[in-house]
């Protein structure tokens, strides 16, 4: 099976698995059992034909790679295993090496790697690099050895042939380049503006500034032959090669492909660099240009019918610049066979999957699973738990009512300032579309000075946009433009964003979009600061509310979607940001808590159009379900994917799949090994559990089969950046890419040294298109039941697509989200706009649990009032704290030093039957337990005749409280009653108590009490 694996994943590739079949200056082959990694991935065999105190060595290498003159040489015994002594450069250049060795003593083979370096084990960022150059030459041997060059004494190495470590490595064919002087020659028999290289899906081009060795040695450039199935989604380039001057933009032409009567037409044949569709499944045209001497693949696809006739389909494609210089070039298809039931998908070498990347696939305004149509009723517009009322002069809320709370204090308003005061701007609404799952409106307004238009939509998960565009009729002098959201006090205790972590509403506060030096929010992170750190903190967004009800509000431009992450920093909307003028101020005086976003003054050209985006989400957007979250328990173990029977006696029902092990190798592609994660789903569903899958956007490994094709599209997919990572990244990428993740494969998975990947761009990018598509195709083949989602930072259309997606093959899929807050700077902030789709979080790593506050914790790692909840990671968590919230760690999850092991408390919960209680939080309006002391917080899990009491020391002193008992929430008689605190492993000792006993808590810790019935 492997060697199967092997033939299908470096065939498609661009490797030739059954020997050289492309013309060569040397014999290229691939290592029978490869060699110690640290040696390098290249090697040239030698063959000295006697004992020399020199040898010279002329090899034409054609190197790809950069700076390989500073590489370390290495010449080996290949019998002996000793290592030359002595190496003298004569000439080192990307063409050729030219070097004297010695001595050596006797006949035979030898081994010369020139790219040995450091193996980094382990996961992480690659940091070590190649080994420095070796060492100087004795000086006696380079004085004899200059004695005898004088003389022309030198025995000749000869080069048997140029080996790859594996298969993956090689250079061979399309990385071996053409000399300057052999493309000089080239190309003035050959002249034109450029010239075109048709190419088989098997040999994808891979360098940019180099021409392929393979391409001048006599290649028919007017002709591409190929051969296809029915049904099959056909792959082929056409490699251009500028001349001397820039190619500005270069297009196409075909009119089809004809086999007697029967056509391939025109519109079955794209060109991925050119032609596509958005992720928002607009089509769209690209603009490919080429530098002076460079090389651009474009990559064509033939979508054919599946009862499409046998016959040698021709034709001609027609490659043009904007000068109108045009190349013709003759395609012969020859199509035949049965018909291709998966298009080629199961065979990656096909590349059939190129065509994912202009899928529309679950692209819809349906309600997803859980949610109910929206309706209209004059002013309000409904969907599931929450009403919005709009004022219809002004298309702004009056009135916001979630899940029978009521938000606003007065209604929400975009404010225009100028020296004349604030504009009163009054239009109608007009209602632009309305669906089962989204309601659009426009509306319009405007005075002597200005135009102000609105575009809104509302969406069945509580989603709301507003797109204002201000176009001035002059020049305007502008005070300020601002929104301004006044809620109810009573309705809005909670604060968390605009740089602040979560906790109670502040009275006055007031920021801009950046705050350098220590922050508020260092309490709560891992991260250390001093007076001489600066960090900067996003300000894009905040959340203002209760458990009950809500409002998080996301400042958008134009451009901008998703989450403000590091690897990702969009520009701020100008608007909003305004240069730095821009910022935010919330003021919390009586029953009235407003929160204010303002621009600042700026001056607007006549005819000049600025654009003010924002969304509002009103919170919670579903009912917390803690019936899954007591019972739904996870097994999340990254090396060790398998659980063990003593996790199923756990009760663990669901386990996610991480990538870096052996069953998903290669992170956010695991098509590779798909048979294997069906085998596992296969066996773990026969066990009553669900199996999630590792599988993102954020950075892509090197083993993608379609990676060449990906980086011909420029920065669209692939980021670019300043290289370096992993040698093989450097290479074979060369430039223009920025490293990621870095996972070396202790077993050598498929042959590959490590998983190394690179980082995927945002916004636009087809790769969204290609990975909704491959969600589908995962849920169907492996039969996963959802994603794990961690840290990534597309925008909350693609939730909602993934989400269509996954329902269309398997309903009932799940998704849980995982942030480090030191990488997303405010998880539940951030991520807000993904928490209608989403059915768990796991909020926490880098969060310091014993720094937290109360508020801090409900608001920023719970999900709970946003209508989910959580677990615990970084440390182990806090046990005690996190059952205040119904949260554990994952299974097994265990730290160093840390007893974190949560089957002790999850037998507790069954032993009482947690998931059929009642949650009744200490941060509800009439909680049903408080203490004597504010810093020792009560949730009571309330069950008929009996309640199990989480009582947690928030403080860093011991306390001994009292409890403050509702009797009538808890449904018991106080006379009547037993107060147990049951053993449980890690915990808590076994303890009775009564009503009115002192109850002491240590800090930062607490009690699982049971109060039952006699």
């Amino acid at each position: 099976m492997k060697h199967i694996l092997l033939s299908i994943l470096f065939a498609c590739l661009g490797f030739s698995c059954g020997g050289n079949t492309v013309q060569a200056p040397y014999s290229y082959a691939v290592a029978e059992t490869p060699w110690n990694e640290a040696l390098g991935n290249h090697r040239a065999v030698l063959t000295v034909a006697a004992p020399a105190d020199a040898v010279r060595l002329s090899f034409d290498w054609r190197r790809p790679d950069k700076e390989v003159e500073d590489r370390c040489f290495l010449i080996i015994d290949a019998e002996t295993g000793d290592t030359i002594p002595n190496i003298q450069r004569l000439r080192v250049d990307n063409e050729q090496c030219e070097l004297l060795f010695g001595p050596v003593s006797r006949k035979g083979t030898y081994f010369f790697y020139y790219l040995p370096y450091r193996v980094q084990e382990g996961w992480g960022n690659y940091h070590r690099g190649y080994y420095p150059k070796e060492d100087a030459p004795d000086r006696q041997w380079l004085s004899a050895t200059s004695s005898a060059s004088s003389a022309g004494q030198f025995p000749e190495a000869t080069i048997a042939r140029v080996e790859s470590r594996t298969q993956f490595d090689s250079f061979f064919p399309m990385e071996v380049t053409a000399s300057a002087g052999e493309k000089e020659q080239y190309r003035q028999a050959n002249p034109g503006r450029f010239l075109v290289f048709p190419e088989d899906r098997s040999f994808p081009v891979r360098m940019k500034t180099n021409v392929p060795y393979k391409w001048l040695q006599g290649q028919d450039r007017s002709l591409f032959k190929g051969a296809a199935m029915p049904n099959e989604y056909y792959a082929f380039q056409l490699g251009i090669w500028a001349g001397n001057q820039e190619l500005k933009s270069i297009t196409y032409e075909t009119s089809g492909l004809k086999s007697g009567n029967n056509v391939i037409p025109a519109e079955a044949i794209t060109c991925f660099n050119i032609n596509g569709v958005n992720p928002l499944g607009k089509p769209f045209t690209k603009k490919v240009s080429v530098a002076p001497d460079a090389v651009q693949p474009l990559w064509f696809g033939v979508d054919l019918k599946a009862d499409q006739p046998g016959g040698t389909y021709k034709g001609v494609i027609v490659v043009s610049d904007e000068t109108g210089y045009a190349v013709p070039v003759d395609i012969e298809l020859k199509v035949s066979g049965k018909m291709l039931a998966d298009r080629g998908d199961n065979e990656l070498w096909r590349h059939s999957r190129l065509r994912w990347l202009n899928s529309t696939r679950g692209i819809s305004d349906k309600p997803t699973e859980g949610y109910t149509d929206m309706s209209l009723s004059d002013n309000r517009i409904s969907c599931l738990g929450r009403t919005v009322s709009l004022d219809m002069q002004t298309a702004l809320p009056t009135s916001v009512d979630s899940w029978g709370h009521e938000l606003l204090a007065s209604p929400v308003r975009f404010i225009i300032r100028t020296s004349s005061g604030e504009k009163k701007l009054n239009g109608t609404v007009d209602l632009t579309g309305q669906s089962e799952g989204k309601m659009s409106g426009s509306w319009k307004a405007e005075d002597d000075d200005l135009t102000l238009t609105c575009n809104g939509t509302m969406e069945f998960d509580g989603w709301i946009n507003y797109v204002y565009s201000v176009t001035p009729k002059k020049d305007l002098q502008i005070e300020d433009i601002r929104l301004e959201i006044p809620m109810k006090s009573e309705a809005a205790p909670y604060f968390m964003g605009l740089g602040l972590p979560g906790q109670e509403t502040p009275a006055n506060y007031s920021g801009g979009w950046e705050t350098q030096g220590k922050t508020v929010h260092d309490y709560a992170v891992s991260i250390p600061t001093s007076k001489s750190t600066s960090w900067l903190w996003p300000f894009d967004s905040f959340w203002c509310g209760s458990e009950k009800a809500g409002i998080h509000c996301e400042l958008r431009g134009a451009s901008y979607t998703g989450p403000l992450l590091n690897l990702y920093r969009p520009a701020y909307p100008e608007s909003w940001y305004n240069n730095g003028k821009g910022g935010f101020r919330i003021n919390r005086s009586g029953n009235r808590t407003t929160a204010t976003a303002y621009s600042g003054e700026r001056t607007l050209k006549a005819g000049e159009n600025l654009t003010f985006d924002f969304a509002l989400l009103i919170t919670p957007v579903k009912k917390v379900n803690s019936h899954s979250q007591f019972t739904d328990r996870y097994y999340h173990n990254g090396g060790a994917p398998t659980p063990g029977q003593e996790n199923l006696d756990a009760g663990i029902k669901i386990i996610n799949v991480h990538h870096a092990n052996a069953l998903n190798p290669f992170i956010n592609y695991p098509f590779i090994t798909a048979d294997k994660i069906k085998d596992f789903v296969d066996e773990w569903h026969g066990k009553g559990c669900k199996v999630k899958l590792y599988y993102t956007i954020r950075e892509l490994t090197n083993v993608v089969p379609e990676i060449w094709a990906l980086r011909s599209l420029g920065d669209e997919i692939l980021q670019g950046g300043n290289g370096g990572g992993f040698p093989w990244c450097r290479e074979h990428y060369v430039t223009d890419y920025t490293p990621q993740w870095y996972q070396h494969l202790e077993d050598q998975q498929l042959g590959v040294a490590a998983d190394a990947s690179v980082l995927t761009a945002t916004g636009d990018s087809r790769w969204y298109n290609y990975y909704v598509e491959g969600l589908a195709w995962l849920v169907e083949h492996t039969g996963i039941d959802g994603l794990y989602l961690d840290d990534v930072a597309f925008g909350r259309d693609m939730l909602k697509r993934m989400r269509h997606a996954m329902e269309e093959v398997k309903p009932g899929c799940i998704i849980d989200l995982h942030s480090n807050t030191g990488f997303s700077r405010g998880p539940a902030t951030q991520y807000a706009e993904y928490f209608p789709y989403v059915d768990k979080v796991w909020f926490g790593e880098s969060f310091m649990y014993d720094e937290m506050s109360p508020a801090n914790w409900l608001v920023e790692v719970s999900g709970i009032p946003f209508g989910l909840m959580g677990d615990m990671l970084h440390g182990g968590g806090n046990k005690w704290l996190g059952m205040q919230y119904g949260m554990t760690v994952r299974q097994p999850w265990l730290t160093e030093g840390v007893s974190c092991d949560p089957r002790y408390i999850w037998r507790l919960w069954d032993d009482f039957g947690i998931m059929d209680a009642q949650m009744i939080g200490f941060w509800e309006k009439n909680p049903a337990v408080t203490t004597s002391d504010k810093e020792v917080k009560v949730t009571a899990y309330v069950n008929k005749g009996k309640t199990l009491l989480s009582i947690g020391n928030y403080s860093g002193a011991k306390k001994e409280v009292k409890l403050n008992i509702d009797w009538k929430q808890l449904g018991l008689n106080p006379s009547s009653v037993r107060m147990q605190a049951p053993a449980v492993t890690d915990f808590q000792e076994a303890q009775e108590f009564t009503p009115a006993d002192l109850i002491p808590v240590d800090p930062k810790h607490g009690w699982l009490i049971i109060v039952s019935e006699i």
